[in-house]
């Protein structure tokens, strides 16, 4: 599924990340993510090609 997944929690996110071939990839799409002043953490996971993201209150997919 290539859709955004909103997590347990408002301000939780899981997006599709398509393209990472290895663990160099995953650090740096995680290091991007984590650039944007709103977002707080973010996990990507290269098997499930998807980035968990925690983020502020402020909404971020205008940010994406």
């Amino acid at each position: 599924m290539n859709t955004p997944t909103t997590l347990s929690s408002a301000n939780r996110l899981s997006l599709p990340v398509e393209g990472m071939t290895c663990a160099s990839c995953v650090g740096r799409v995680e290091r991007a993510l984590k650039a944007v002043p709103e977002i707080k953490d973010a996990v990507v996971n290269l098997a499930t090609e998807r980035a968990d993201i925690t983020f502020s209150s402020t909404p971020i997919l205008y940010l994406l």
